[in-house]
């Protein structure tokens, strides 16, 4: 039964097609992309700097192809949005999904997905334009396409420009805040007088990327109009569908922040918790949600480090740049050299030899301290069990030398719970030595 005052999922739009045909249609948009990425499967390119295939390889690419440099380009980074090919420092392979595309629909659609999801980098903003209103008719977005795929036809681009000038207002007085002590709110911002230029001309450019990218169709000229594809408009119903099945769950999590929605999650089984991930990174901006999640991660609490990259194991191919940008902080190097070996095809269990001893024991202090605070204490004692050092004086040998800010509190809630008195004991002295600084 559903929750009081829940709100239906929405329908599947009225003719949608079956998705074997959906599959085509994608495939067909993307034939460019993966014929690229079949290339660099072949070739093994080393693209230059931010994965840009630049220089002699895209001639190279072009001469193979019978493409232009520009054409060869373009088909590079719809490629990588779409997950056909992955970067593995400064090599690119081809990614899973390349090898499962002509035999696996439910890939291709994702691909697919994942690169309507990167519409704004796959078509970026003309040269010249203000990114903080780039970054708000990005965020727009989603409200027009909703509007569209309800209309249920074509939309005059007059009542989107509306909706976009609208949308724009509502965003900067979401994030307006009042200064301490003010005796007089500021006005509400709106569209500032010198967007009356950009947001028409930003109008064009998202409906554009969008256009390019498969999901609607426009008509120029006097009444221009602009219409979702069939598969822009399942596209839209699968993220209304996320939306809506998220705020009939118990745990409706979809408003809260990251942080917030990570803490809700924390009680859920996998199941459940995956399914709440999505709805709520399903409502949000691909780019926003990453930054949100990763500033999370970064927080006090391990629990929820830990969750945030479950979480970003829920966005897939399109998160891999946001953590491997990532890789380099110390407090999130190991989460993110498991989340990429994953990634990349490792099985779970084998994943973890990516990780040198060093950052192994930094993890595992580190989900000790998330037990710690949020499970019981035979959980932690049990943890003692998957310490790479097979021993326990060999164990706090390490953890103190690895410097994590929890080490003192871990050995002190293990030497707390563990029933081998002579166990504890050694705990409690390295917790002595640890914050005395003594060895």
């Amino acid at each position: 039964m559903a929750n009081r005052g829940s709100r239906p999922a929405p329908r599947p739009p009225a003719g949608t097609p079956a998705p074997a045909e959906l599959a085509r249609q994608a495939r067909c948009g993307l034939i460019g992309a993966v014929r690229v990425a079949r290339w660099a499967a072949d070739d093994g390119p080393r693209p230059g700097e931010g994965g840009v295939l630049a220089g002699a390889t895209a001639e190279r690419a072009a001469a193979a192809l019978g493409l232009t440099v520009p054409q060869v380009r373009s088909d590079w980074d719809r490629a990588r949005l779409a997950g056909l090919v992955e970067l593995h420092g400064d090599a690119a392979r081809p990614g899973w999904r390349l090898t499962a595309w002509d035999r696996d629909d439910g890939a291709v659609l994702r691909g697919w997905v994942a690169l309507f999801d990167a519409w704004s980098l796959a078509h970026p903003a003309p040269a010249g334009t203000d990114a903080t209103v780039a970054a708000e008719v990005v965020e727009a977005a989603p409200q027009l396409l909703s509007v569209m795929h309800l209309s249920a036809g074509p939309v005059a681009v007059t009542m989107l420009l509306d909706l976009l000038q609208q949308r724009v207002a509502e965003i900067r007085a979401e994030r307006c805040e009042v200064p301490y002590g003010s005796p007089v709110p500021p006005p509400a911002p709106g569209p500032a007088a010198g967007d009356a230029d950009p947001l028409p001309e930003l109008l064009g450019w998202a409906l554009d990327g969008l256009a390019s990218v498969g999901a609607l169709v426009t008509r120029g000229g006097p009444g221009a109009e602009a219409q979702l594809t069939p598969l822009g408009n399942w596209a839209v119903w699968v993220k209304l569908e996320q939306i809506c099945v998220a705020a009939q769950s118990p745990a409706g999590n979809i408003e809260l922040s990251a942080e917030a929605m990570l803490r809700g999650c924390a009680d859920l089984t996998p199941g459940p918790a995956r399914a709440e991930y999505r709805a709520w990174l399903a409502a949000r901006p691909t780019r926003g949600a990453l930054s949100e999640l990763l500033d999370a991660a970064r927080g006090d609490d391990a629990l929820v480090r830990g969750l945030a990259f479950e979480a970003l194991r829920a966005v897939g191919a399109a998160a891999e740049p946001a953590v491997r940008a990532v890789a380099e902080e110390p407090g999130l190097r190991p989460y993110a050299l498991l989340w990429l070996a994953e990634h990349e095809g490792s099985d779970p269990e084998q994943a973890a030899e990516v990780l040198t001893r060093e950052e192994a024991t930094w993890l595992w202090v580190d989900t000790a301290a998330a037990v710690a605070d949020h499970g019981e204490s035979r959980l932690l004692v049990r943890h003692l069990d998957s310490a790479v050092q097979g021993t326990v004086p060999g164990l706090l040998e390490e953890v103190r030398a690895v410097g994590h800010p929890r080490t003192v509190q871990v050995l002190v809630a293990l030497a707390a719970a563990h029933p081998d008195p002579a166990l504890a004991k050694a705990m409690r002295r390295a917790a002595f030595q640890v914050h005395t600084g003594g060895v």
